[in-house]
């Protein structure tokens, strides 16, 4: 007949969990020990030759600073990327608050998106402009479209969401926004622009295109690119 270990019972710890908790809680255990200490050898960790444990433990400590310098230098990295993005954000607010009008704005959007940010793969398309801007030219940057485009309704579920998201797009859809230099393009950020955050309806769609696959990819954060979105949209609003 067999037994079972009974179901939620507590299982008994092994040898060695027992002499890892003994060593945690009398952490001067080898202090109290030493020719012990002075008789154990372990492998290197790179050689794989042994050393003592006061060597390996040096080692460790060793690993995990460098480890924790990594990681401090990734950190930096990022929070200076950080403070540059949020200086062109900043740079870019100040310009398209300048802009007097919707036409001023639509300029001043493209000359910043080239200068700032160098997205010289851009279009903005609009399915409800308003008066200034429905007879406008500013191609190819610009294109008014009709809401039921066909085109347009591939973009409905992101529309929706009023999310901008980046990454890859459909082939179709690339060709559709890129035009000629769609086979260039690497990775797409798309941006919804809605009048009144979405209590009004949808205005467009910005897209930025990069021959990098990963200068949009899908785990980038997208509140920079929701801000922005959201200031164009109050801007071609005037």
């Amino acid at each position: 007949m067999t037994t079972q270990t009974a179901r939620g019972a507590a299982t008994a710890p092994t040898e060695e969990e027992r002499i890892e908790r003994y060593l945690g809680l009398n952490p001067d255990f080898f202090e109290r020990h030493q020719p012990l200490l002075a008789r154990m050898r372990l492998p290197h960790m790179r050689t794989g030759s042994t050393v003592s444990l006061v060597e390996r433990q040096v080692e460790v400590l060793r690993e995990q600073k460098t480890d924790a310098d990594r990681r401090l230098a990734e950190f930096v990295s990022v929070a200076r990327a950080n403070d540059q993005l949020a200086d062109r954000i900043h740079r870019f607010t100040r310009r398209m608050l300048r802009a007097p009008n919707a036409m001023a704005a639509l300029t001043t959007l493209e000359a910043s998106l080239r200068e700032d940010f160098d997205a010289f793969h851009s279009v903005l398309l609009l399915t409800t402009p308003g008066e200034a801007l429905s007879k406008a030219s500013v191609e190819p940057f610009l294109r008014i479209v009709a809401a039921d485009d066909a085109h347009m309704r591939s973009f409905d579920a992101l529309l929706a969401t009023g999310k901008p998201r980046c990454g890859q797009v459909r082939d179709t859809q690339r060709d559709y926004l890129f035009g000629p230099e769609a086979s260039s393009i690497g990775s797409v950020a798309l941006v919804p622009l809605s009048h009144n955050n979405g209590e009004n309806g949808s205005l467009g769609l910005l897209a930025l295109g990069s021959a990098e696959r990963e200068r949009f990819h899908p785990g980038m954060s997208t509140e920079f690119l929701k801000r922005m979105g959201e200031l164009i949209a109050d801007a071609l609003s005037r």
